[in-house]
């Protein structure tokens, strides 16, 4: 049969002819108009700023750096030339509570001023890896801590701890002032501070933050309003630029909590419902130096998306060099070290074997540079042993010579060896080594197999059949779960050295590994025989009422280990209303020594933070308090990373 074209095939033969160009014509000019869409979004960032660096000076009275540049100081002028004793400016005190000391704070800006360095740049992107990946950024809501790291980015508080006195420095507050009883504070606002999207902040912003935001009991912040909820009663803005805390008792930590409140801006974050807000993933939007990149709530950051922070235009002090700052999440150590190879990160956390062997390689001498330093930050890596119910039932670790059995069955120096290569040192309790909480008198449970075996055996369990594992008086074997967070090689190595050491006192360990979000449920439902972990610090002395308290078991608090002991209750309300700091170290001494009698925790090890950084970032200044990301910039003979 022959084939004919006829004229049915022909025409279409330009039916298709013409949609194809159609298509093409409407892509060519898709194309066209996303390049002058590019352009204008260029146009209108550079326009932004040049309008925020005149709204800052128009609102502070300060002179841009060069021109150009961000601006290299903040804060108000005097109004009338006053130096007041801590450095800062006496201004206006008509809006203070008359009799009471005013603390005026210094103008705001970066302890180590990147724009009197030599070689500064303005521009480029500083890219880190986080070593879990975050599930939420909403603040008050995200519970890990590399989400709190990005708020401190985003967000502004009163004030915030110095990163080289660890001293509280006037961040949004200019001055404040503290009740001599302990049971109220008045902050003022510095003038001309904004959120990202320009609108003005004011003290009616603290007083929502509070109590419709945190305190609002349909949103999920039950970890931020365990902490809050026994300190502030109310918060009262008498002006636009005075509020007013009122606490409950006197708490030494009334002061701290009050003045490091993150504040949100209520115009937008009142337009979403709590059910909007727990749903949520990347609703962050602050006054900070660093804004999200896109905050369409339609479209928000979700995982496993990279974190990419901007420079707050509006931002009202000085003005970070970095256009951007990029977090992404590799959870395989690795991996990680071979991003920082490829140039794909500028910053890692290194597993303790990598650091050690490449700190000591004379190719790596230029390749990166090695930190390693003990900060206000670095806290304790720990294995918590659930002391209550799990799913109705109670597990062996509710008696505490079982709990303590653990401990001697775990050579904790040989898994610092082993594990960390020697990096750290064995932990012996909560409070950090060397401040005044920490009881000298307490040294670490050694290594003793043959009363990790005795106390079993007091507990009831020793092998009754001979088949090498040891039962209860029923015939049950002893046997458990050992739940750690999937994709790192320290924590697998953690999970075997334990299932190891149990196998040699005849316990029999199953491995239960999760992703990191799937892992935080199982602290907040309890679903755990043992978890292993670590806590950090966000400021020089912790309150420990947030995890060592009975009441901190309630609403899937940050005792998850259902830990409870009436002494320890005592001591921690008591050192909480202690506000000489001297007398208040030596209760927590005692609250340590029962914490070491009781177990409800293994310490493992006090570790030092360690991390590789790409030499062409400057500023990196290992701080007491950490790092200060809006101090790095780009420099060298190097060009800038682009900004996208």
């Amino acid at each position: 049969m022959q084939n004919r074209f006829g004229l049915k095939d022909f025409v279409l033969f330009v039916l298709v002819g013409v949609l194809a160009l159609s298509i093409w014509m409407r892509m060519f000019q898709q194309d066209r108009e996303w390049r002058k869409s590019e352009s204008v979004l260029s146009k209108l960032s550079s326009l932004e700023s040049q309008v925020a660096r005149l709204e800052n000076k128009l609102d502070t009275g300060v002179v841009v750096a060069g021109g150009s540049g961000p601006s290299s100081t903040s804060g108000p002028a005097p109004t009338d030339g006053k130096p007041a004793a801590n450095g800062g400016s006496g201004g206006d005190s008509s809006w203070a509570r008359p009799g009471v000391k005013i603390e005026w704070q210094p103008p705001w800006g970066p302890a180590t001023d990147p724009f009197k360095q030599p070689g500064v740049q303005v521009g480029g992107e500083f890219t880190e890896v986080y070593e879990a990946q975050m599930a939420r950024l909403t603040p008050f809501i995200a519970s890990d801590v590399y989400a709190r790291r990005l708020h401190e980015f985003v967000f502004s508080t009163l004030a915030v701890y110095d990163p080289v006195t660890l001293k509280m420095r006037g961040q949004l507050a200019e001055a404040w002032q503290v009740d001599p009883n302990g049971l109220w504070l008045r902050a003022r606002l510095r003038p001309g501070l904004r959120f990202s999207d320009g609108k003005p902040l004011t003290a009616e912003d603290i007083r929502w933050t509070f109590h419709e935001f945190m305190m609002n009991e349909e949103i999920e912040a039950e970890r931020s309003r365990s902490i809050y909820r026994d300190c502030i009663a109310k918060v009262t803005p008498i002006d636009d630029r005075t509020v007013d805390f009122e606490f409950k008792e006197r708490l030494f930590t009334n002061v701290d909590n009050a003045l490091g409140l993150f504040v949100l801006p209520k115009h937008i974050y009142s337009q979403f419902s709590p059910a909007d807000i727990n749903r949520g993933t990347g609703l962050m939007v602050g006054s900070g130096p660093f804004r999200l990149r896109d905050v369409d709530p339609n479209r928000q950051w979700a995982p496993p998306a990279d974190v990419v922070l901007e420079r707050n235009e509006q931002y009202w002090g000085p003005k970070p060099p970095l256009a951007t700052i990029r977090f992404k999440s590799i959870q395989d150590e690795t991996a990680r070290l071979n991003a920082f190879k490829r140039g794909d990160a500028d910053m890692i956390t290194p597993a303790s074997t990598q650091f050690v062997t490449l700190s000591g390689d004379p190719e790596w001498k230029d390749r990166a540079r090695f930190l390693n330093w003990v900060n206000m930050r670095s806290g304790y890596s720990f294995i918590a042993w659930n002391c209550g119910e799990r799913a109705g039932k109670l597990t062996p670790f509710h008696d505490k010579r079982v709990r303590l059995a653990m401990t001697y069955m775990l050579d904790r120096e040989k898994m610092i060896r082993d594990i960390w290569s020697g990096v750290g040192q064995v932990a012996k309790g909560n409070q950090p080594l060397g401040s005044p909480g920490s009881n000298q008198s307490i040294q670490p449970w050694p290594y003793d197999l043959a009363k990790s075996r005795q106390l079993l055996k007091e507990a009831g369990w020793e092998d009754r059949n001979g088949d090498g594992l040891i039962e209860d008086a029923r015939g049950n074997a002893f046997e458990w779960e050992f739940s750690f967070a999937s994709g790192g090689e320290i924590a697998l190595k953690i999970a075997n050295f334990v299932k190891d050491s149990a196998a040699v006192v005849g316990i029999r360990v199953k491995l239960r590994p999760a992703d990191w979000s799937v892992y935080q449920d199982f602290m907040k439902l309890r679903d755990f025989d043992s978890i292993t972990l670590g806590w950090g610090a966000s400021s020089p002395e912790s309150d420990p009422r947030q995890i060592f308290h009975s009441d901190a078991i309630k609403n899937q608090g940050d005792n998850f280990a259902q830990w409870k002991n009436e002494e320890a209750d005592r001591l921690i309300d008591e050192g909480r209303r202690e506000m000489d700091a001297a007398k208040r170290g030596q209760i927590w001494q005692r609250l340590e020594a029962v914490l070491h009698e009781d177990q409800p925790y293994t310490f493992i090890r006090v570790p030092p933070w360690l991390r590789l950084v790409n030499p062409e970032v400057k500023n990196v200044n290992p701080y007491p308090k950490g790092l200060e990301h809006p101090e790095f910039f780009r420099g060298g003979s190097q060009s800038p990373k682009p900004a996208n």
